[in-house]
């Protein structure tokens, strides 16, 4: 696909478990609670519900911890008051970066996202200013040695979905955002499960970034913005050299 970025292969090479457990674990709580707040507590009839509580149980999440943020989210407990909220910005090199963020602070969470921008040669922007760049869509990914990368396309193009990119060992297959759930069930009917489920934002066109110095600034930017305790996902639009960018990532 036109436009995509380096990004999500670094958080691929990196691996979801990078983080502290009990870092990933906050962070599935969030989302887990926003989708009972926003669908209603029952999995069978909220499909980003049961992504979410999927996600928890393939983290290892214990039983209790997921039923207490269900029910947090449905109103059968008290919770945090959750917000979602996405925030744009520009980091080294004059890279579009989207940050999705749920926070029960937003204060706090939009002045730690000015800081790491700042202290990385970036700026934090106004809503609006570089969203525009980049498609949002329904994204699932699948392992391309499991299924074979003709099969899959030929499945995405029956399923419904909008596009497939390759790369790599996977093959990721675009949808309209309301449709990701029934193009998985399109795959799931036909014995093929995807490996991730989520939601994109595909930039539109790609920044290159061929200094050194500038790629590491901005990966350490990414990095350190991921990491956030409300920070959920992170979009960038910048495009990197093979070579460099294994330089970097086997530093």
């Amino acid at each position: 696909m036109s436009g995509h970025n380096k990004w999500s292969k670094v958080k691929r090479i990196k691996g979801p478990l990078d983080a502290k457990r009990g870092k990933l674990y906050t962070k599935i709580v969030k989302e887990i609670i926003i989708s009972a707040r926003l669908g209603g507590g029952q999995i069978e009839g909220n499909p980003r519900l049961r992504q979410a509580v999927q996600i928890a149980r393939d983290a290892s999440m214990p039983k209790d911890n997921i039923d207490r943020a269900i029910k947090k989210g449905s109103g059968e407990l008290q919770g945090e008051a959750l917000e979602e909220i996405m925030y744009e910005g520009y980091g080294p090199g004059g890279v579009a970066v989207l940050v999705e963020t749920t926070s029960d602070n937003k204060n706090r969470t939009v002045s730690d996202l000015r800081n790491l921008f700042k202290s990385w040669g970036g700026n934090l922007g106004e809503a609006g200013g570089v969203a525009w760049l980049f498609t949002h869509y329904g994204s699932l990914l699948f392992d391309k040695a499991k299924y074979g990368e003709d099969t899959l396309m030929e499945v995405a193009l029956d399923a419904g979905a909008q596009d497939v990119s390759t790369h790599d060992d996977n093959v990721e297959v675009f949808t309209t955002p309301s449709d990701v759930y029934k193009v998985k069930e399109g795959f799931e009917k036909v014995g093929m499960h995807p490996t991730h489920v989520g939601f994109s934002y595909v930039a539109k066109t790609s920044v290159p970034v061929e200094s050194k110095e500038t790629a590491e600034k901005l990966l350490k930017l990414l990095e350190e913005v991921e990491d956030h305790d409300d920070v959920q996902r992170v979009h960038a639009n910048f495009e990197m050299d093979d070579k460099l960018f294994a330089e970097l990532n086997h530093k």
